[in-house]
Formats: structure tokens, C-alpha cells, sequence
């Protein structure tokens, strides 16, 4: 439990700097709108996100693999449309809140890595 909220930590610092760096597309009311935010886009990427992975599985495939970052535009566009106070406008905002979103994860999981076998 305590690994998922530091990564919905990462996940909130990462939709922050994203709303920051794109402030014209992406829209947070506040800080209890990023917070829920983030918790929801952890729920949505654990259960909602592993369903269109293998349904798109194809689509992937031909792309190299490129396609995952419209998926995962596609989960934060959902939390959009969950979550009130929380708005990305266009699929290019998604696109780059997910690449920053996902660095912001990828630190955040090397800082709690368990580097037990």
C-alpha cells in the first residue's frame, strides 16, 4: 500500500509539471484535484489499462510499440472525463502529459525499487 502511494505521489508531480509546462491544455482546479487525479489514473492503469493493452495488442505490435502512448493518453483522457477539475484538451496534450507522467512514474519507481531477489 505504501508503494502505491509514493507512486501516486510521482504520478501528481508528474501531472503537475505537466499541467505547468502545457498550461493552455491541461487543467488542474487544485491540489485536491491533482491528488484525486492521481489516485484514479493509479486505478485506471491497473485495472482499465491492462484490458486495452491486449485488445490493441495488434495495433502495437505494427507500430513498435508506439501506440502505448495513446493508450496511455487515452487513460489520462479518462480520468478527465471521471474527475471534474482535472481537463486535457486534445490528444497532443495527452500524449505529452503521458510521456511526462510516465518519467515522473519511471523516477519515482527507481527511488522505490526493492532490489531484493
Amino acid at each position: 500500500m505504501a508503494k502505491f502511494l509514493v507512486r501516486a505521489v510521482f504520478a501528481a508531480l508528474g501531472l503537475w509539471v505537466a499541467s505547468v509546462l502545457l498550461r493552455g491544455s491541461i487543467y488542474v482546479a487544485n491540489t485536491g484535484t491533482l491528488v484525486v487525479a492521481a489516485l484514479l489514473l493509479g486505478v485506471v492503469n491497473a485495472f482499465v489499462r491492462p484490458i486495452v493493452t491486449i485488445l490493441t495488442l495488434p495495433l502495437t505490435i505494427v507500430t513498435l510499440g508506439l501506440f502505448l502512448l495513446i493508450v496511455n493518453a487515452m487513460m489520462i483522457g479518462l480520468v478527465d472525463l471521471m474527475l471534474g477539475g482535472f481537463d486535457v484538451r486534445g490528444l497532443f496534450a495527452g500524449i505529452m502529459a503521458a510521456i511526462i507522467t510516465g518519467v515522473a512514474s519511471w523516477i519515482g519507481g527507481m527511488v522505490i525499487r526493492d532490489d531484493r531477489a
